[in-house]
């Protein structure tokens, strides 16, 4: 069964880059600026940011519907990033050098089933999930840090 990795949308962010420092920590926000490789993955671009590149870490609801499962967690998001549209059945690089904690909900956004998969096997996992027909849309976590990552539906 195929799958669409959808990123967030850089319009809902852009707006952060333009507050001061004081201004972000007002809104639960913080500027960061990568100073290792392969370790601030944003979640717009869905790449890791260059060393040196400006992010900002912030609190954002991936979770929203009225469910026990409402959750939020921090996110980076790179300045300038454009919204990455993946295609369908692909997988960026930023997850296969992860370790992902995958969670499959139902439209009525209860959990049906999650698991924990190296990415390089995020495709399969996905794929999997979705044969099930009461699976509407899966999260993707980084399991570490349990940040999320993106969201996962199927494919028409």
């Amino acid at each position: 069964m195929s799958f669409q990795i959808h990123a967030l949308d850089a319009a809902d962010f852009a707006h952060l880059f333009d507050l001061s420092d004081t201004e972000l920590k007002k809104s639960r926000a913080r500027r960061v600026f990568a100073d290792e490789p392969n370790c601030f993955p944003c979640r717009v671009s869905l790449t890791d940011a260059k060393v040196g590149e400006e992010l900002v870490l912030v609190n954002y609801a991936h979770q929203k519907q009225s469910s026990p499962y409402d959750a939020t967690h921090a996110i980076y998001v790179r300045k300038g990033a454009e919204t990455a549209r993946p295609n369908v059945d692909a997988v960026p690089d930023v997850f296969t050098r992860r370790l992902l904690s995958v969670r499959a909900f139902g439209r009525d956004h209860l959990m049906h089933t999650a698991d924990v998969v190296e990415g390089v096997n995020l495709a399969s996992q996905l794929q999997s999930y979705f044969t099930n027909a009461d699976v509407e849309y899966v999260h993707i976590h980084n399991a570490k840090q349990g940040c999320f990552a993106a969201l996962a539906v199927r494919a028409d």
